[in-house]
């Protein structure tokens, strides 16, 4: 049975006590009465959400056991796992904080704990956490992957979020999933947005200028050939405040680029000092904030590089880290921040801004819990209506989980497995290969898998499978590629993602080594060694080239868990990892060399 809200206030009573609770770097004197108590401080609020992928209603989702630092990143946040995330946030381990920020005996809490986000419960607290800041003293930022992640977001386009994104009251976005929708789908869903949709480093390209079909779209600056507006000024608490938009910078790279031919991306590091310079000198603001969907390893480099800037909120790698990093550069210092993803946190930034500047500020990452929450009326009407549609499709029952599935991680999680081993089986396929995204909802022990499950896993506007002969050079090329983009010590030649996942195969991985040698004696499951010149059947989807020619993987998916009726991860097929003993962005891991 799940904890109601009698019951956390009886345990968090026994907890402060016993003097259990966390204090953090910046703690109230006195203890909480509940979890979602926030002194007010200051003179002005800002919310931050980010990566909720379209999670319409409450859901659970387990944290990595895997998210390695490597060089400078190596013990800082965010690649701090389980304990050693707690040991260093000052957490105490066993409670609702550390259940939400941890994977720690993840299927226990979660059954303890209950589910975490849905919009209708993020709607009652942002309304209470307004409230408590005072009226016109508070704005909600959304970080982006908002309108992607859910059957009903791929069937309407997106537009089922951007309603729930009005009626929750978002007041600035940017974005990177929702750029997964072609053009003139994403410049519908922004017209029909009632906040300010922000991204200094996304133009138009110049062929394009002349002949731009959204000249009429009213982010659109031909001048500086800005697809959309650079930033937003907002007067918060007698406070201006100027919020600068930072879209993912490796849009075209990441996702296909034949679905904004138009556009260009990138991180535009030496723009955004521009920018930031000009809102400084032409607008005066007092306060200087950049909501981003770089990734927070993106972040912190680019928190040294470009001054000016006081708070980054960011979003992408879907980190949950409880207080700001703060880093120095040649003129100052910047608060950098993440919110996790799926709904799961607001992150609740208050700040004393007096004369023209910030003096202090008191920060809380707030975990969403639905048992705590009761559920916004208008909110919950909405997510009914919307799902209406599709409610017997979603619901369908296509399996029993026996553990819990999820995907977090830098390598499988056992939901991978499932898709890939669902790819190896209906495709008939030696090797199978399925992309390192880290939103997908987790299903815990015993739960019926259903078909919202399957779609919260593999919905993508490119869902396309295919089966296909590779060389054993081709794997390693892939492996290799995509490994450099996680591991490579400059943050910004990382993508931000996780490792492409893979099913009926195994190798050696060394994060510590070069682009060519992390990959290390690839071998089929049955131990056949993979030769480069010999050639294999593989089975995949989610192509960022052309079009893959197969049916949509949920499909694969579905026919895979009807037919199993009872999912069982024989294996895991996680490499063996080399020269990261005793890394704090690694716990419970099987296989170490």
């Amino acid at each position: 049975m799940s904890l109601s809200r009698r019951d956390f206030m009886r345990l968090l009573g026994l907890a402060g006590a016993a003097g259990m609770l966390p204090g953090g770097a910046f703690a109230a004197k006195r203890l909480p009465t509940d979890l979602y108590e926030t002194p007010k401080f200051g003179n002005l609020r800002l919310l931050h959400i980010t990566d909720t992928h379209a999670q319409l209603n409450p859901i659970y989702f387990r944290e990595p056991n895997v998210n390695i630092g490597i060089g400078d990143a190596l013990g800082k946040a965010p690649h701090l796992v389980g304990r050693a995330l707690l040991e260093h946030f000052g957490i105490a381990p066993g409670g609702i904080e550390a259940h939400a920020l941890t994977y720690l005996d993840f299927a226990k809490g979660a059954e303890q704990f209950g589910a975490v986000g849905g919009f209708a419960h993020l709607k009652t607290l942002i309304e209470r956490l307004r409230a408590e800041a005072g009226d016109g003293n508070s704005l909600l930022l959304d970080g982006g992957d908002t309108w992607q992640g859910s059957a009903t977001a791929y069937w309407t386009r997106g537009m089922d979020m951007v309603g729930a994104c009005n009626l929750l009251g978002v007041d600035v976005m940017t974005g990177h999933w929702e750029f997964t929708y072609r053009d003139v789908e994403v410049i519908r869903n922004i017209g029909a947005f009632k906040g300010d949709f922000v991204a200094q480093n996304v133009k138009v390209r110049e062929e394009a200028l002349f002949d731009y079909k959204f000249e009429d779209f009213a982010g659109f600056d031909e001048d500086m050939g800005l697809a959309f507006r650079p930033y937003s000024i907002k007067e918060i608490g007698g406070v201006k405040v100027a919020v600068v938009g930072q879209a993912f910078p490796y849009t075209p790279i990441a996702n296909p680029q034949r679905f904004i031919p138009d556009w260009t991306f990138g991180i535009q590091d030496g723009r955004m000092q521009e920018i930031v310079d000009q809102v400084r000198e032409e607008e005066k603001p007092a306060l200087v904030v950049v909501l981003s969907h770089n990734g927070m390893d993106v972040d912190l480099k680019m928190a040294s590089r470009v001054t000016g800037i006081d708070v980054i909120f960011g979003g992408h790698t879907h980190d949950g880290v409880p207080t700001p990093t703060i880093v120095a550069n040649a003129s100052g210092k910047t608060l950098v921040t993440n919110a996790g993803s799926n709904g799961k946190f607001v992150g609740v930034m208050d700040l004393d801004v007096k004369d023209g500047r910030l003096h202090d500020y008191r920060y809380r990452l707030l975990p969403v819990f639905s048992n705590l929450l009761k559920p916004d009326p208008a909110m919950a009407d909405y997510i009914a209506g919307v799902r209406a549609p599709y409610k017997a499709k979603l619901e369908e029952k296509l399996a029993v989980a026996e553990k819990t599935l999820y995907r977090r991680g830098n390598f499988n999680g056992t939901f991978d497995q499932v898709i890939c081993d669902a790819l190896r089986k209906v495709h008939d396929a030696q090797i199978s290969l399925s992309p390192g995204f880290r939103w997908g909802t987790t299903v815990l022990p015993g739960q019926a898998i259903t078909m919202d499950n399957v779609m919260d896993q593999t919905c993508i506007t490119y869902p396309e499978t295919y089966r296909r002969e590779m060389t054993g050079a081709d794997l390693k090329a892939i492996l290799e590629d995509v490994c450099d983009n996680l591991f490579n010590p400059d943050p910004y030649v990382q993508q931000g993602g996780d490792m492409v996942r893979v099913g009926g195969m195994n190798y050696v991985c060394d994060p510590t080594e070069a682009i060519g040698q992390r990959i290390q004696d690839m071998s089929l499951d049955d131990g056949t060694r993979i030769e480069p010149d010999k050639t294999y059947v593989v089975a995949g989807w989610a192509t960022v080239g052309s079009q893959s020619p197969g049916e949509p993987i949920w499909e694969t998916v579905a026919t895979y868990l009807r037919d199993i009726k009872t999912v069982k991860i024989e294996r895991l097929n996680t490499p063996k990892l080399k020269n990261v003993a005793g890394n704090p962005g690694l716990a419970d891991y099987p296989a170490l060399v």
